[in-house]
């Protein structure tokens, strides 16, 4: 090897000092792009954008995402208490999700209806991952239905069939859905009403149906005249006293109502709705009096909460 003396080896220095002053890109402390450090882009800490938690907002998901986060929390090694769902398990948290939904158009909320409707969604893909993984359906097939049932049912829209009102388009929907489903006669249609409805709503889509076969009241002096009817036999029945036949008498007095809603043309389940929230205010309004007096609703005679609640009222 070569021998080089101290002034080489001082002048062999100085050069390479000058080629990396001279050359950024050989030189690690000075170039960010190989300093993990002083580069951003490659910094997961410093760069929001590979990391998604340090500013979320700005972070655009895809109905895709929310698909692969699911099947992700569903894993061997994601969340027990997602991996723990069935569709079973899931069927509360469904309803509960759509009465949130219904609460936020009702308050007129529109951030928290978009909060809400996520949470539906939410219950949509998990149920789409559950059955892919079971092999039943899979979210595909999902949209794919949905996609097909509404332009096969608006071919007012998606072919060439006119109609003159909306009325006409529900008509032909019904139409429509009788054939996709098979139906054979008005009974089927009935049958195939869920039973998990809510009592009033199903009620109603029963009386509809069975109108529309024929079996209806003809005015509304004689659908008042069966809720009369209706409650006569449910006073007799608690003048029995059995059980089985006053909850069937008063399930009867119950149904005669909702149809009278129909000749009404009011919703049975808003109007119910409405007259629960008056009372919840009303009954605020008579406690929030009895405490200005120094007392508890308990402590006052029927008279009293009486008076209060004409108070209340006016």
């Amino acid at each position: 090897m070569e021998n080089f003396d101290t002034k080489d080896e001082k002048v062999l220095e100085v050069n390479r000092k000058d080629n990396r002053e001279d050359n950024p890109e050989d030189n690690l402390e000075d170039n960010p792009e190989d300093n993990l450090e002083d580069n951003p882009e490659d910094n997961l800490e410093d760069n929001p954008e590979n990391n998604p938690r340090d500013n979320p907002k700005d972070k655009k998901y895809s109905f895709d995402d929310l698909m692969n986060i699911i099947r992700r929390l569903r894993a061997k090694d994601g969340c027990p208490w997602d991996l723990e769902q069935t569709h079973e398990s899931l069927k509360q948290c469904l309803i509960e999700e759509a009465y949130e939904v219904i609460e936020a158009i009702n308050n007129q909320d529109y951030r928290n209806l978009c909060e809400e409707l996520g949470d539906v969604l939410l219950q949509v893909v998990m149920h789409g991952a559950i059955a892919e993984e079971m092999q039943e359906f899979t979210i595909e097939d999902v949209i794919g239905g949905e996609c097909e049932k509404m332009i096969n049912r608006h071919p007012h829209v998606f072919g060439n069939l006119k109609v003159k009102d909306s009325q006409t388009v529900l008509n032909n929907w019904e139409d429509i859905k009788k054939k996709e489903k098979k139906y054979e006669n008005v009974s089927d249609g009935i049958l195939s009403i869920p039973k998990a409805l809510p009592a009033n709503i199903r009620a109603e889509k029963v009386q509809k149906k069975a109108a529309k076969a024929g079996l209806e009241f003809e005015s509304y002096d004689e659908v008042l005249g069966k809720v009369y009817e209706e409650l006569e036999e449910l006073k007799e029945a608690r003048k029995i006293g059995l059980k089985s036949d006053i909850e069937e008498e008063f399930g009867d007095l119950i149904f005669s109502i909702i149809n009278l809603s129909r000749f009404l043309h009011v919703n049975a389940e808003n109007s119910l709705t409405n007259a629960t929230n008056k009372f919840i205010n009303r009954f605020v309004g008579v406690e929030s009096f009895a405490r200005q007096e120094g007392k508890h609703l308990w402590e006052l005679s029927s008279g009293e909460i009486d008076a209060l609640w004409g108070r209340q009222k006016t």
